[in-house]
């Protein structure tokens, strides 16, 4: 509780951003100048509520909508990249897990390159679609206690976890010594970010709970004896953000003009690193040199 409390201490007020996917209500997004993280205030008792909407793609394969459309054929490529960063690591089993596993996507194509493959995620719904693809996800990372994986995965998916020193402490516990936990995450020091402020798509309040900074990153996983190794850029994730970010600040989808937000971001990103959603590659202190 003492890390948790940590984080909480000392916030200050932000932006207030509304939930434009389930509810309609507003949230206080907090921030700990500290870490140079901002906070969801308050946490609804019934969060996983508010996973509850057809909308919500991370735990769907629907591809009725544009913006769906355009999502799965970019993810076609991003998913061989993941891989192919897991693929440069040097590992002894090939073991992964991968939390927040979705619908089984990026696990089928860590299957393909012959990784040994485990995952965990909490929707059902999304875990009968996995199994359907041959993979069978557990709904706990309790399951993995005493094991030892070579990668661990987190595909935007720390910043939706309740109580996070809690969930780093099992983290660090399930990782091999000399294994790399790879993290994705928005980046609310982005252009996109400042720019449609409270109506920026990532701040997805009450599921996203945090928001992180690169600084944030450092200091957060310091403690738990991992250090940033990599910092890479999700340049696709600029135009998704904005074009879902622009219909929620005007009630209308206006590509062209969601394409040049997420251009002038990742330019801009070129001489500021700050890019709409950054990968972390993270590694044990004592390996890293």
């Amino acid at each position: 509780m003492g890390g948790y409390r940590k984080l909480h201490k000392g916030l200050q007020p932000h932006l207030n951003c509304k939930d434009h996917l389930v509810s309609g209500e507003s949230y206080e997004v907090m921030i700990n100048e500290v870490y140079q993280m901002l906070v969801t205030s308050p946490v609804p008792l019934d969060l996983e509520e508010y996973y509850k909407d057809d909308d919500y793609i991370s735990h769907t394969d629907s591809k009725k909508k544009l913006l769906d459309r355009l999502y799965y054929l970019v993810r076609k490529y991003t998913l061989k990249r993941k891989v192919s960063l897991l693929n440069s690591f040097q590992t002894e089993e090939k073991k992964v897990l991968d939390i927040g596993a979705g619908t089984g996507e990026f696990l089928a194509e860590c299957k393909k390159s012959n990784w040994r493959i485990f995952g965990v995620e909490p929707n059902f719904n999304a875990r009968a679609i996995a199994a359907e693809k041959d993979i069978y996800l557990e709904e706990d990372i309790a399951k993995f206690e005493g094991e030892k994986f070579d990668v661990i995965t987190l595909w935007h998916v720390l910043e939706h976890i309740p109580n996070l020193p809690e969930f780093l402490e099992k983290i660090e516990m399930l990782l091999k010594k000399d294994g790399r936990l790879v993290i994705a995450v928005p980046n609310y020091k982005s252009y996109d970010a400042n720019y449609f402020g409270e109506s920026w798509a990532a701040y997805d309040v009450p599921r996203h709970l945090w928001h992180f900074s690169q600084s944030s990153i450092y200091k957060l996983f310091f403690r738990y004896e991992l250090e940033v190794e990599q910092t890479l850029p999700m340049k696709f994730d600029a135009y998704y953000v904005s074009m879902l970010s622009e219909k929620y600040r005007t009630g209308k989808t206006n590509l062209l003009k969601a394409f040049w937000i997420g251009l002038k971001s990742n330019l801009k990103a070129r001489k500021t690193t700050e890019y709409s959603s950054l990968i972390y590659v993270l590694k044990n202190h004592e390996t890293l040199f």
